[in-house]
């Protein structure tokens, strides 16, 4: 069975979560502190900290790059799901990293203000700390105070996606792609707090994000009956 070692709010856990959710795959979730990586370390080899990471067996498998999208590549060939198709090679490269810039860095600034409300208490300094090591003492506070106009810049950033879905129900082709679980991931942390809504204006988006949230592989009856 596939072990997916991950924290629940990160994005990029979410994302390899929902794929295997999708794919109807039998799999275990190992959670983590956010700051605690030895394990994922050891799994490694000492060769990765990042998160996540997928153990299936004896194969661990892990990133090689920020954009490599080597453990999505690795859960799509073993069960069959069709993500990444030949003919939008190169297009889908430039969505996904898009999505993993614009749309990751104000998503999980919404949701990091308010960390004290689903990071458990004993992992809060340690949390904080890297936080603030990295973007500045006082950026949770500062992205909380800040969070309207946060919304207000990710409602736009989103248009391109409410736009792509005008004539058909996923990003870039009738049937879900690699780029459609990668949006939702960032989506979904963006909504973990539980303090936000789904920007009314984008309806279609919406739509999809319900839709994507519940969606099963027409290959997991085959694969799972």
């Amino acid at each position: 069975m596939i072990e997916l070692i991950q924290f629940p709010w990160s994005p990029f856990c979410l994302v390899q979560r929902r794929i295997l959710e999708y794919a109807g795959a039998p799999f275990k979730v190992v959670n983590i502190p956010p700051q605690e990586r030895s394990l994922v370390w050891k799994l490694t080899r000492q060769r990765y900290y990042g998160v996540p990471i997928i153990k299936d067996g004896r194969t661990v498998v892990f990133e090689t790059s920020d954009y490599s999208q080597v453990i999505s590549k690795y859960i799509d060939a073993k069960f069959q799901l069709g993500l990444f198709p030949k003919s939008l090679q190169g297009v889908d490269r430039i969505i996904w990293r898009h999505i993993e810039e614009q749309i990751e860095d104000v998503c999980f600034r919404l949701n990091d203000a308010f960390y004290e409300e689903f990071v458990p208490k004993g992992q809060r300094l340690m949390y904080l700390r890297f936080k603030e090591r990295k973007f500045g003492r006082g950026c949770l506070d500062n992205w909380r105070a800040q969070q309207v106009a946060m919304v207000e810049q990710l409602t736009e950033r989103l248009l391109p996606f409410e736009l792509m879905l005008a004539e058909r129900p996923f990003l870039l082709r009738p049937e879900p792609h690699f780029v459609d679980f990668d949006l939702w991931g960032m989506l979904a942390n963006f909504l973990f707090s539980g303090h936000y809504q789904f920007p009314s204006v984008h309806t279609r988006l919406n739509d999809w994000f319900a839709r994507l949230s519940k969606l099963k592989s027409v290959n997991s009856e085959k694969l799972y009956t």
